[in-house]
């Protein structure tokens, strides 16, 4: 389900611009081997790696694919937040009590945070993926389109196998995510936690290394200890909507003063902070601070960070979101033309693949300024048609 995350770009400062990719597969495989063995890898080792090894052609179609995220927030929410994970999330919650004590003691990352991101990669461990990891990442490191992103992952799982900590039979996400909480091999090795006191970092069958090794790499990113993320807003109509959006950031005090207020309780007092709007004014509205930009280093996705974020508050206590009446996100060949059309005026949007992405929003909001729509970041046929 995931995206990549933005911290692979750090990759490109290490990785051979020029590293062999496609052509015959077997020939890739061949031109690792003293890669790996440069990892300071016995041969017995490099052989026992790549024993078996196979092009995935499922892999390749999930990472071109990805339709999932065309979902709007609503929609994407109500699927993921169910009754369900909200019950079994509060039953994990219990259950784990004394690995989140140590890791919010330890790491300063919130239990709700962790649930949500454990519940909505892998229900709670319950599915990992099915896509064997090993292969998954010499697929991708031979496809041309990423090889800088996947052939570093390859070194790291290798480094991993070497100390047993790597299983090349396991299964995981397409993109070569591992275990209950969904990490990479190089965020395996740098944030791994032996949580259990077992001698390994094993993030498939045992929580405490998985809840903790999230909780450290969280850290590692920049996560502020005792600090909110997400919180439900009620906005005033006269609001100056070009001022929402993650790219701007206000005090808490400068959106209390324009008429911006917490649903519940008070907002976060000293804190900088952005208005999002999922879908428009007109829609939900939350005030994202900054944890909530840590996130989008695990995910890239903004419904589904969002949602992450969402779904933490509900199993701390919040309420279910007001959903407002938002105008219907546009079809997909509507988002495409959109797209297209943005692109045309000089904006980078990415891909025209008609998901709506932070640079596609951002694009958004810019028109809706030039041609004096309320300027919310959130597409419409009005906007399309002006276009």
């Amino acid at each position: 389900m995931r995206f990549l995350s933005p911290a692979f770009a750090m990759l490109l400062l290490t990785t051979p611009a020029h590293a062999q990719c496609g052509g015959d597969f077997s020939a890739f495989v061949t031109a690792l081997k003293p890669e790996i063995r440069a990892e300071g890898l016995t041969a017995r080792q490099v052989d026992g790696f790549l024993a078996g090894v196979t092009q995935d052609a499922r892999v390749l179609r999930a990472d071109r694919a990805q339709s999932f995220f065309r979902k709007d927030f609503i929609e994407f929410s109500r699927l993921l937040v169910s009754q369900n994970r909200m019950q079994a999330g509060a039953a994990n919650l219990a259950k784990y009590r004394a690995i989140f004590d140590r890791a919010e003691a330890e790491y300063g990352v919130s239990r709700g945070v962790l649930t949500a991101f454990w519940g909505l990669e892998t229900d709670f461990g319950a599915f990992q993926g099915d896509y064997n990891t090993r292969d998954a990442l010499v697929t991708l490191a031979h496809d041309c389109r990423r090889p800088e992103l996947f052939r570093p992952q390859i070194l790291a799982a290798a480094r991993l196998f070497a100390r047993g900590d790597f299983d090349i039979a396991g299964v995981g996400a397409w993109a070569g995510e591992i275990g209950q909480v969904q990490m990479l091999p190089i965020d395996i090795e740098r944030n791994g936690v032996d949580g259990d006191g077992d001698g390994h970092v094993n993030l498939r069958s045992s929580p405490a290394d998985a809840l903790l090794s999230g909780a450290r790499m969280l850290q590692s990113l920049g996560w502020r200890a005792g600090e909110p993320w997400l919180q439900e807003v009620i906005v005033p109509e006269g609001l100056d909507w070009s001022k929402t959006g993650l790219e701007t950031q206000l005090s808490t005090a400068d959106w209390s003063e324009r008429g911006v207020r917490a649903r519940e309780g008070s907002l976060a007092r000293g804190l900088k902070a952005s208005v999002v709007l999922p879908m428009g004014r007109k829609g939900p509205a939350f005030i994202a601070y900054p944890n909530f930009s840590v996130l989008f280093e695990w995910n890239q996705s903004f419904a589904y960070v969002t949602t992450a974020a969402y779904y933490a508050t509900r199993l701390l206590g919040a309420p279910a979101y007001q959903p407002g009446t938002p105008d219907p996100l546009l079809s997909l060949e509507d988002m495409k033309a959109l797209q297209r059309a943005l692109a045309a005026r000089g904006h980078d949007v990415g891909k025209v693949d008609g998901i709506l992405g932070a640079m596609t929003r951002t694009a958004v909001q810019k028109e809706q300024m030039r041609l004096g729509l309320p300027a919310d970041a959130w597409p419409t046929l009005e906007l399309l048609r002006k276009l």
